[in-house]
């Protein structure tokens, strides 16, 4: 897949966002940082000390217990959904596409509060951790995508 001119990349993990654009073009692209945004989010045992809760039944002695609470994929989650707000910003001023780089997770989770611009400029979406690579090897990643099948929308 190439990358057009003016084409927004954002590669976006829960700890680290990277917005590029491409200020080349589609056969030397060239990838001009526009934000970088790094939040550190500390292991769950570090952010919350209490027990799972315990619950009695009804009838009988049985107990259950519910699940620990995963403090630190909360703050992911709460750290992409922060991502995909300033995606739309820069979508509402992009003049071409978009193309998104994530792992799975945090793809799922932009994909929730993408808006509609967002969606409209669409061209693909990753999904690969690419957070701590060079922005050549972020081309290189998306040189390696196949062409999408349909513009706008993700695959």
């Amino acid at each position: 897949m190439r990358i057009a001119h003016d084409t927004i990349v954002m590669v976006a993990d829960g700890e680290k966002s990277l917005l590029f654009r491409n200020e080349g073009d589609e056969r030397y692209p060239v990838l001009a940082t526009l934000a970088h945004t790094e939040q550190s989010h500390p292991p769950s045992r570090e952010q919350g000390s209490d027990a799972p809760g315990r619950t009695a039944a009804s009838a009988g002695a049985r107990f259950s217990r519910y699940s620990e609470t995963d403090w630190h994929q909360q703050a992911e989650d709460r750290f992409a959904v922060q991502t995909a707000r300033e995606l739309e910003k820069a979508a509402a001023a992009a003049a071409a596409g978009i193309i998104v780089l994530a792992p799975p997770r945090t793809l799922g989770v932009l994909r929730q509060h993408w808006g509609r611009r967002t969606r409209e400029k669409l061209l693909a979406e990753i999904d690969k951790d690419l957070t701590h690579h060079t922005s050549d090897q972020v081309i290189t990643a998306i040189a390696a995508e196949p062409v999408p099948t349909s513009s706008g929308g993700s695959q």
